[in-house]
């Protein structure tokens, strides 16, 4: 079984080399792509320095965008599974191997990590926000869903093939879960740990939630 992983990147440069290094360890074989979304710290030289491949956006283009590129990559070279995971360290390659076991024994197309079932540690208006959206897209896409913010994920690689996304940035996470949903591709959930550390998130509160809100109203009206 062929599997690699995309791991979007933004100003990853000080992360990568132990993020690198950790997978590499537990899957000597797995193919790593880092996709530098316009960095300016180096994070492209950091991470073939570290053993992965690279692809550079010279200008950023945003995660969803970067992850098209990653999709094309594992397309391109035949992959049969690939993962898609942050590059700071949040999500942890020692879960990796559960993912594989569920998207086998399911089985699932897609199976999406779900902080779910340990929420403790999870600030409240994370929580609560996970738990609306995750019931919006699991609603649109016509099945559970725990939690669909989650970019720790594995996808069966031929699923990627004719997925059309009209969005480029966070908003496209939510949008090819429920156009694959909508194709019949089947999605299962895998837990992972909860992880914070002292990155600084891209996120924007009021910009990535108006894109959210304008791609719900999209799906609503589109059935692909």
């Amino acid at each position: 079984m062929t599997t690699g992983a995309i791991l979007p990147a933004l100003n990853a440069a000080r992360f990568l080399p132990d993020v690198i290094a950790e997978i590499r360890s537990l899957h000597p074989d797995l193919r790593i792509l880092i996709v530098d979304d316009g960095s300016t710290d180096g994070t492209a030289e950091v991470a073939r320095t570290a053993g992965a491949e690279v692809i550079v956006h010279e200008t950023n283009q945003g995660k969803g965008q970067a992850l098209k590129t990653g999709y094309a990559w594992a397309l391109e070279n035949s992959l049969e599974y690939v993962f898609t995971m942050d590059s700071d360290g949040q999500h942890l390659p020692a879960e990796m191997a559960p993912f594989l076991t569920t998207a086998q024994q399911g089985p699932f197309d897609i199976v999406v990590g779900t902080r779910m079932a340990q929420t403790d540690n999870m600030p409240w208006i994370r929580l609560k926000t996970n738990q609306f959206t995750s019931w919006v897209i699991s609603s649109l896409a016509g099945c559970n869903i725990p939690d669909s913010q989650n970019g720790y994920r594995l996808y069966r690689t031929e699923c990627l093939r004719d997925v059309k996304l009209k969005t480029s940035r966070y908003d496209s996470e939510s949008e090819i879960l429920v156009r694959l949903a909508r194709k019949g591709f089947t999605i299962g959930s895998s837990p992972i740990t909860t992880v914070y550390g002292d990155e600084e998130s891209s996120i924007n509160p009021f910009i990535d939630t108006g894109r959210f809100f304008r791609l719900v109203l999209m799906l609503m009206f589109s059935r692909d």
